[in-house]
């Protein structure tokens, strides 16, 4: 599949710059996969789409205050990090920005004040950059544990399509946000209230977590002409043995499992893919026979493009995805190419808002 099919002219505008409120007040595409229909509802609607037995599986992940600022020593140069991923104790993969870096050089960060890492602000944190990755990543080692420093120095990471500054950092969490790890958030939950899933539980539907830490290809296009050569970069994911016992159950049961946000969908299609490992893949005509899930912890790599076979996820709530990025391939893998063209285009049309801040879509 080429890169330009994966393409398309969004109006500047159409890119949601502030979150609505409450959440549950953003609206839903509902694209129906079998026959192509469109629906035009608001996101607190969910709850007709989905019937007693149904299971919501969502990314629990919490965005970190990953993007800290310092200066190079010596020569004072104004430097940008954000924190991709924690490799060790005092060690972290990072994006820098602002002043050139190198291996051995070093950045130091000035806390504003001391309140909330019960630190003196004349004790500083630094980093050194003990590698360049091949695709400009660096490896830092800092000289403490960063995260002691995070209510003082960091900020939150906001994609760089967004220019408004964001007044309360909790909107760039889930209400369910539980384990620290994100460079970026898992946006298709950030719609759900405590109430609507209170409201979802009563009408029987379920809800179970799991975690995948949202890394580097969050803020990297596909590049190369084929998306197929594309690279998709590894982020860490958990499935617990009490979520794989609960999706099992939810599918011998007949319910359907719900994949909140297109990193749920990674999380769950990695666990089946472990499983084909072990179980060979005989089906016949192209049929996708369920296999019982059972839990992992690691780094997947998994990267699902035009013609993936979906052995889990049987519907996604996703937000609308940039041009020419993975996610929206994974989407068109899954409701089909030109359902999203047309959806896409419809929502353009509707003036629906776009990306992290933006409405979001129901595909059955």
């Amino acid at each position: 599949m080429k890169t330009t099919d994966l393409d398309y002219t969004l109006p500047e505008d159409l890119i949601a710059q502030t979150p609505v409120e409450p959440r549950d007040s953003s609206r839903l595409l509902v694209l129906h996969r079998a026959d192509g229909r469109l629906e035009h509802r608001i996101f607190r609607d969910i709850g007709e789409y989905l019937r007693p037995g149904d299971l919501l599986v969502a990314n629990e992940s919490r965005v970190i205050p990953a993007r800290l600022f310092g200066h190079k020593e010596p020569g004072g140069g104004k430097v940008e990090v954000l924190l991709l991923r924690k490799i060790a104790e005092t060690t972290w993969r990072a994006l820098i920005g602002g002043a050139r870096t190198h291996v051995g050089t070093k950045v130091r960060f000035e806390p504003h004040t001391a309140v909330g890492c019960g630190r003196s602000p004349t004790v500083p944190l630094t980093a050194e950059v003990l590698e360049v990755g091949e695709r400009g990543e660096r490896t830092l080692i800092f000289s403490e544990p960063v995260e002691a420093y995070f209510d003082v120095l960091g900020e939150m990471p906001l994609p760089p399509y967004i220019h408004e500054p964001l007044r309360d950092p909790e909107r760039y969490q889930t209400v369910y946000s539980h384990t620290l790890g994100s460079a970026a958030a898992p946006t298709a939950g950030l719609h759900f209230t405590p109430e609507l899933l209170l409201a979802l539980r009563d009408r029987g539907v379920g809800f179970a977590f799991v975690t995948l830490h949202v890394g580097l290809d969050t803020f990297r296009p596909i590049t190369e002409d084929i998306i197929e050569e594309h690279r998709i970069h590894t982020e860490w994911a958990s499935l617990s043995l009490p979520v794989a016992e609960q999706i099992n159950r939810t599918k011998v049961m007949g319910g359907r499992v719900i994949a909140v946000g297109t990193t749920s969908v990674r999380v769950l299609e990695t666990a089946a893919r472990r499983g084909l490992l072990q179980t060979p893949d005989d089906a016949p005509g192209g049929a996708c026979p369920w296999r019982p899930l059972a839990p992992f912890e690691g780094f997947t790599d998994l990267y699902i493009t035009p013609g993936f076979r979906f052995r889990v996820v049987d519907a996604l709530i996703t937000n609308f995805h940039l041009p020419k990025s993975t996610l929206l391939a994974l989407v068109m893998a899954f409701a089909g190419e030109e359902n999203i063209r047309r959806a896409y285009a419809e929502a353009i049309a509707q003036r629906y808002r776009f990306f992290s801040f933006g409405d979001a879509t129901l595909m059955l």
